[in-house]
């Protein structure tokens, strides 16, 4: 059996457990996790004990706000049987024993060759290779506990075990005798401390396998210590008091703040800058410029960032400097099957026999429009880096940093082994810090200046360089039989093929113009994939027309069920009101193959008082299965005027949401509410005006005030009810976004007979 030692990690603890590789299987072309140093008894790679009792596990994620530090600290806390006092949590870097292997299987069509009907497992062998060598410790789609829960129940089994056996041979008892409990090892009225037994308990034998408890992790059964909830938050305190430490409250000794400036979208190299307008500047220390950026560095971030808009810099363009019509009538252009190439449509999902009924035009049919979304997020992009003997440091939030350090490297011509990454937590990502464009710079301005630097971007600067969410031009018909019934069912969706440039972008360190160059006319099953509704209809077709816009795209909290569940949910509220039916009844007589949806509409009606959604009730509701969750959601909408009260915009205002979500075993039932309640503000946002468009290549908006972000007093009541589950647990960052927008639309449709098929709802906020 293999040994458990103080001096290293033990790479294969969770083997078995889909997380860790047969190493033996080929040469090694990576590094071990980096040593560790102090009094600490080592358990694997995913916790450790230190000589006073803390139990500390590592987290390869990048903590944005979703609380997946404490969701993973706390299944190993109840599989170890630890205090939840005596816990912490430490970011770890990026190495193989943490790859992602079940998003590196989703995302395989776009990792490997492009064959349509490849989608390989989790646990294909060749994908657990590529995961490891590319150690791809990438967080995202909502993978941080349905890829991880089994490697750190291993790994604290394990843990457990050998405790045990400890504490066994001390008291001469036998190992299945006792058990732990509060950080304790216990055998009747006998008890020691972890921190007793755990530097003898590593020469212990590894059980093979882990000894895993017969109840799953997951808080239904907790109460509250004390004044606190239960596993509350570790990130908290931190957040709360501002000791929290993000990658720009790094402090280094020496240490230069440098702002940047590297063009509209489409900019490709720098041509010109005047240095000499930047002269004055007091605390400007050096103008550094690159191939499409230029920086200013100087004692402060504020003096730097004056210098920098006082350059004047000139950029070369590739593509066209899009306006927002040109977008628009692209889309509308592909979707009509006029434009050219971008004409061209894919059928990328189909059931029974499609849309073979819809020949000669029949059917009902209806138009949608989706602009643009930013990330908006409340930090803006911010690297520190130091660069000395040919080696260097980066702080960083990043959802890639094993992409960000390769990134890095190449731009300083040096090995990515030399470059280490420390990762920071991340005000806000919504998937925005995928993309790591500011390590490269940040690096050659450390090792120019021969000082570390800290290379925050403004806000203006953030907007004008940010991929955003796909706009999306859709047209989606239905044939009804003489009951109302769905017989057939035609999304059309028109965007670009976001998911495959963000992975040229992510994976081959592409250029945005590259990326979109490389991908253009591709098609793309993410792009659609939202919109496949998860009703009992017999005939579905979805297609994608590819469009190539010169705008960079990317990922987006909910992806594509961000807008695709806007458009199928606001088409199917249509059909019932057409055929005067009503619009929860009409869906759930629709999900017999889901009965944990209908189950979720049938729990919200009560949460939401549902009317019926009459004419003039000002309800409406949608509903969603994604990424393994369910939702369903009802929206209470209101005429009103701005001199009403507070939160109305537009002549409405939504005065509650109601939620009931089914997303199987909830672990922390705080953070799941969060989570929830968070998204349904994002889908909120979405409706209201988290948008924009662009004009010769500028994003219109480039300010949070320019998108209409919903303010405290626009906020309803919200309500949120968890259906209690043994099913596996499902991701909970993305499922509360998509039917809030589609709700507020089937809501206004019933308090003023107007259907809106757009997002934002209408011009200027709600």
């Amino acid at each position: 059996m293999v040994q458990i030692t103080r001096r290293g990690l033990l790479i294969t603890a969770a083997a078995g457990t889909g997380l860790t590789v047969a190493w033996a299987l080929w040469p090694r072309r990576y590094d071990n996790p980096p040593a560790l140093i102090g009094d600490e008894a080592v358990f694997g790679a995913y916790l450790r004990i230190a000589a006073n009792g803390t139990v500390i596990v590592s987290n390869p994620h990048c903590e944005m706000g979703q609380g997946v530090g404490t969701v993973l600290a706390q299944i190993v806390a109840e599989e170890l049987g630890a205090d939840w006092r005596t816990i912490a949590i430490e970011p770890a870097p990026p190495v193989p024993v943490f790859a992602n292997t079940m998003l590196a299987s989703e995302w395989a069509p776009l990792l490997l060759p492009p064959v349509l009907a490849l989608q390989p497992d989790a646990n294909d062998i060749l994908v657990r290779r590529w995961a490891a060598m590319r150690e791809f410790v990438v967080t995202a789609g909502d993978t941080e506990v349905t890829a991880y829960e089994a490697g750190y129940r291993a790994a604290a089994a394990t843990a457990r075990s050998l405790l045990c056996q400890a504490a066994a041979d001390h008291w001469g008892a036998t190992v299945e005798e006792t058990d732990t409990r509060d950080g304790f090892v216990v055998w009747g009225n006998e008890k020691l401390r972890f921190a007793e037994l755990a530097a003898e308990a590593v020469g212990y034998a590894v059980p093979d396998p882990a000894p895993l408890r017969t109840t799953l992790p997951g808080n239904v059964r907790a109460e509250p210590v004390g004044d606190a909830p239960p596993f509350a938050r570790l990130d908290l305190p931190g957040k709360v008091d501002g000791s929290a430490t993000f990658a720009g409250d790094v402090r280094l000794p020496d240490m230069v703040y440098a702002a940047i400036r590297q063009g509209p979208v489409g900019a490709t190299a720098l041509v010109s800058v005047d240095r000499k307008l930047a002269d004055g500047v007091t605390g400007l220390i050096d103008i550094v410029q690159g191939e499409d950026w230029v920086a200013a560095a100087a004692t402060s971030w504020w003096a730097a960032d004056r210098a920098v808009n006082r350059l004047r810099p000139r950029f070369r363009h590739s593509g066209k400097r899009r306006s927002g019509e040109d977008v628009a009538e692209l889309l509308a252009k592909a979707i009509e099957g006029k434009g050219g190439d971008s004409g061209t449509g894919y059928r990328m999902i189909e059931r029974g026999e499609g849309d073979a009924g819809f020949a000669g035009g029949r059917g009902l049919a209806a138009r949608y429009a989706i602009a643009a979304a930013p990330h908006a997020t409340l930090e803006t992009g911010a690297v520190t880096a130091r660069f000395a003997d040919n080696r260097l440091e980066l702080w960083v939030a990043s959802q890639a940093p094993a992409a960000a350090r390769r990134r890095a490297a190449k731009a300083l011509g040096i090995a990515p082994a030399n470059v280490q990454i420390y990762p920071m937590p991340a005000g806000g990502s919504f998937d925005r810090r995928l993309d790591d464009d500011l390590v490269a710079p940040a690096a050659i301005l450390a090792r120019d200046l021969r000082r570390p630097v800290q290379l925050t971007r403004s806000r203006q600067e953030e907007a004008v360089r940010d991929p955003v969410r796909t706009p999306v031009a859709a047209r989606v018909a239905a044939l009804i039989d003489e009951q109302a019934n769905i017989a057939a069912l035609s999304v059309k969706i028109a965007c670009p093929p976001s998911a495959r440039e963000s992975a040229q972008r992510l994976f081959n360190d592409s250029h945005g113009m590259e990326a979109i160059a490389d991908t253009s006319g591709d098609a793309d099953r993410m792009a659609v994939s939202g919109a496949m509704v998860p009703y009992d209809i017999a005939n579905v077709a979805i297609d994608h027309y590819p469009v190539r816009i010169d705008i960079p795209t990317g990922r987006w909290r909910g992806n594509g069920a961000s807008y695709g569940v806007f458009v199928t949910e606001s088409f199917i509220d249509e059909l019932a009101a057409q055929a005067r039916r009503e619009p929860l009844s009409y869906r759930v007589q629709m999900l017999g193959q889901n009965i944990r949806l209908a189950n979720c509409l049938t729990r919200v009606a009560g949460l939401a008082e549902w009317d019926g959604g009459l004419d003039n009730s000002g309800q409406g509701v949608a509903c969603c299965s994604w990424n393994g969750a369910h939702i369903a959601v009802v929206a209470s909408a209101s005429r009103s005027s701005g001199a009403d009260g507070a939160g109305a915009r537009g002549g409405f205002r939504v005065e509650r949401l109601s939620a009931v979500v089914d997303a199987g075993r909830i672990i922390n039932h705080d953070i799941a509410l969060q989570q929830i309640e968070g998204g349904m503000i994002f889908g909120l946002a979405m409706a209201m005006g988290c948008a924009t468009g662009w004009t010769d290549g500028y994003p219109d908006a480039r300010t949070l005030r320019d998108l209409s972000l919903p303010q405290l007093a626009d906020i309803p009541e919200i309500r949120v009810d968890f259906i209690e589950s043994q099913e596996p647990p499902a991701g909970l960052g993305e499922i509360g976004v998509p039917a809030v927008a589609p709700a507020i639309a089937n809501a206004l449709a019933s308090a003023t007979g107007l259907r809106l098929r757009q997002l934002p709802l209408l011009s200027g906020g709600l």
